[in-house]
């Protein structure tokens, strides 16, 4: 495989010990050898201290007790700080490796090419034992290379821990967010790094419970609204001339029930809407909101205000 490359594997914890060993049991029978593993503690007790000093693993462990909780995502970007290789694979503790030849796999692809960032299928893992495998089609794959910011139509990524990327530390998680801030992240990162390379692998199991983060901040107004437009002010406004990003936004609108741009400072964002987007609102506002559920009639309305204010720019 020509010469070794060095992977720190980044874990963000905060008890759940039951999760992190599992995850740490997966990580040592990896075959692949030249690895790291950051653990940075956010729990408030002395619990995951002790299962890093007694797993076997111990001797590639390097733990780090946070002085202050630093939350999600702030303690991913910690370990990122912390991390001495030039790879970083993300591991959420409640996740784990699908085989001992997982992180070898990754490994294999980043040598053999000259991208920067490479992510691979997956299966969530649902309490009651199911599984549901996740890959990307083909025409997702080139859609995401062509423009990132399709991103926020869906994540066709997925979660942190199926990513391996170049560390630079100019880009990283940002706090302030907790239900956009991997696509946030994706987004930056290819903006900058844009070789992404997809591996049609299931490489990583992610375990689903509800009580992730994410998932309780769906439907969420006070969250959503706020961390969508936070975004936008990062984004190439000429990325909304891309009809996939353009449709991502009218759906939220018409989701989140948005019929007065006054709302989005009731929510907990006061900064600046794109013009685009406030043209969107307004146009919504004057249809039924009866008739914006019916998604032919929808999508017929998404394309005649995408075409006027097209013209008019």
């Amino acid at each position: 495989m020509g010469e070794a490359l060095f992977i720190s594997i980044c874990i963000p914890a905060f008890g759940r010990t039951e999760y992190l060993k599992r995850l740490l049991d997966s990580i040592i029978i990896q075959i692949y050898p030249h690895f790291e593993v950051v653990i940075t503690d956010d729990s408030p007790g002395s619990e995951v201290k002790e299962l890093a000093e007694q797993h076997p693993l111990r001797p590639k462990i390097r733990y780090y007790k946070n002085q202050v909780t630093l939350g999600t995502p702030e303690n991913w970007n910690e370990g990122m700080r912390k991390a001495k290789y030039d790879w970083i694979k993300i591991m959420h503790d409640d996740d784990w490796f699908s085989g001992p030849s997982s992180l070898g796999n990754f490994a294999g692809f980043i040598q053999q090419g000259k991208h920067a960032f490479y992510f691979s299928a997956y299966s969530n893992v649902f309490p009651d034992g199911r599984t549901e495998p996740v890959y990307i089609s083909d025409r997702q794959l080139t859609a995401l290379k062509q423009n990132p910011q399709k991103l926020l139509a869906a994540n066709r990524v997925g979660p942190p821990s199926v990513v391996i990327f170049r560390r630079d530390l100019s880009v990283q998680f940002d706090n302030r967010m907790q239900w956009l801030v991997d696509i946030d992240f994706y987004i930056r990162y290819l903006t900058i790094h844009p070789s992404v390379f997809y591996i049609d692998e299931n490489l990583v199991q992610i375990g689903v419970s509800e009580s992730q983060v994410t998932r309780s901040s769906f439907g969420n107004r006070k969250i959503e609204i706020p961390e969508r437009f936070l975004l936008a002010e990062k984004l190439n406004p000429e990325s909304l001339k891309d009809l996939v990003v353009y449709d991502s936004w009218w759906r939220f609108i018409r989701n989140m029930q948005i019929r007065d741009e006054k709302e989005i400072a009731e929510n907990g964002y006061r900064g600046t809407v794109p013009e685009a987007i406030s043209s969107m609102i307004r146009f919504q506002k004057r249809i039924p909101a009866s008739f914006l559920k019916i998604g032919i009639f929808s999508k017929l309305m998404l394309f005649a205000h995408y075409l006027s204010f097209a013209r008019t720019k």
